[in-house]
């Protein structure tokens, strides 16, 4: 997937899974971006390994199912971030 790609993909996924995820959580929207670009790949990543059974580095592409595995994947990535910097979302 190119790059340009990966940005909507993040910025739309990040968005959501901000929006969905309860409590505040901070950053602008090079955050969000992030976040979903992340979230991209870990539920990618977890995707192709419920699928096939074999642990792949992927990231969802720019599709409605491909949205849907990335802003699963960024809700993970906000619930992992919370959990490691101790950062309550309430």
């Amino acid at each position: 997937m190119n790059i340009i790609a990966w940005i909507i993909l993040g910025l739309i996924a990040g968005a959501i899974a901000k929006a969905i995820y309860p409590g505040h959580q901070g950053g602008g929207i090079i955050a969000t971006m992030a976040l979903g670009i992340i979230g991209a790949l870990i539920g990618g990543t977890v995707f192709t390994l419920l699928q096939t059974g074999r642990l792949q580095l992927t990231t969802a592409a720019l599709s409605i199912p491909g949205l849907i595995v990335a802003i699963i994947g960024a809700i993970i990535a906000i619930f992992l971030w919370g959990l490691l910097t101790g950062r309550s979302s309430y």
